[in-house]
């Protein structure tokens, strides 16, 4: 009982003054790096090559206080995983929070949040805008209590996920990209954005003490108590969410999908929705090469 109301204060920290004391501690690394290229430059010796400066905008994915399923005093995330990889390493300004559905993460108040990470200059190097955004989101929008809307009842001739109210929730999510590609036009012109289609979850219930679960609740409420029908819906519903995004990035200039689906095996997830570290992991090196490929030489 003790670890679940920690865990719960933990998860429910305030997040304004969390993305303050990450900014000042991103601000305070960039003013460090200007400051080793100034003295460079004034020695006559070349710089060396400039990290990449990225804004990290999403969800759970990118915000997990957790370590698996237990108390931990950092994260584990995508974006912490990432901050430690690379030759050099990037800096990330991350204003993520665990939980938020796109149209949260694109609502009035987060998209001000961007406009203020965006227009403070000490956020980013001498372009005045950082290399990429890096964005995590849908996941929310689907999973949860309100996962059982797009199930059909298991009953003979049903296939488990209803296709036609699923597309709801799919065009929720299609507004919401299309409306931070508009956002990134209006305030970061040029900078390239890039977004991921998770991996395919195990609904067996398992969470934390102080949250979820988010699958098998809604899938057994349906009437699709066996494991490998509720993994074959949730197969489904991931393929068809990351043909959204990958017609997005076929169509939409500075919009790259990472890969991530197929990445993890049964033993990298820690939950019903989050990986291990070590499962993070995976999926940040995932990123990484996708930004080698992009950046060359600046990650």
């Amino acid at each position: 009982m003790r670890q679940a109301v920690v865990l719960n204060q933990l998860l429910h920290r305030s997040i304004d003054d969390d993305i303050a004391e990450r900014t000042k501690e991103h601000q305070a690394k960039v003013a460090a790096l200007r400051s080793e290229h100034a003295a460079l430059e004034a020695s006559g010796t070349p710089p060396s090559t400039a990290p990449l400066i990225m804004l990290a905008h999403g969800d759970s994915w990118f915000d997990y206080p957790l370590s698996g399923n237990d108390i931990s005093l950092h994260s584990t995330d995508i974006i912490a995983q990432l901050s430690q990889m690379g030759d050099p390493k990037p800096l990330i300004l991350n204003v993520s929070h665990f939980g938020d559905a796109t149209t949260t993460e694109l609502a009035l108040p987060k998209q001000q949040r961007m406009i203020t990470a965006l227009s403070d200059a000490a956020n980013w190097g001498t372009s005045g805008k950082p290399d990429a955004i890096l964005f995590s989101g849908g996941g929310d929008d689907m999973a949860g209590d309100q996962f059982c809307i797009y199930l059909d009842q298991n009953v003979p001739g049903s296939n488990g996920l209803d296709s036609s109210r699923f597309e709801g929730v799919l065009g929720s999510i299609l507004a919401s990209y299309r409306d931070l590609l508009q956002f990134r036009d209006r305030h970061a012109s040029g900078v390239p954005i890039f977004g991921h289609a998770y991996d395919f979850p195990i609904p067996n219930g398992v969470h934390p003490d102080c949250t979820g679960p988010w699958l098998q609740p809604s899938l057994f409420f349906a009437g699709w108590t066996e494991l490998s029908d509720g993994t074959r819906i949730l197969h489904e519903s991931l393929q068809t969410f990351a043909n959204v995004l990958s017609r997005i990035a076929t169509t939409e200039n500075d919009f790259s999908l990472v890969d991530t689906q197929g990445t993890l095996a049964p033993s990298d997830w820690a939950n019903e929705l989050h990986p291990t570290p070590s499962g993070f992991q995976m999926i940040a090196t995932r990123f990484l090469d996708r930004l080698r490929l992009a950046f060359p030489g600046r990650i």
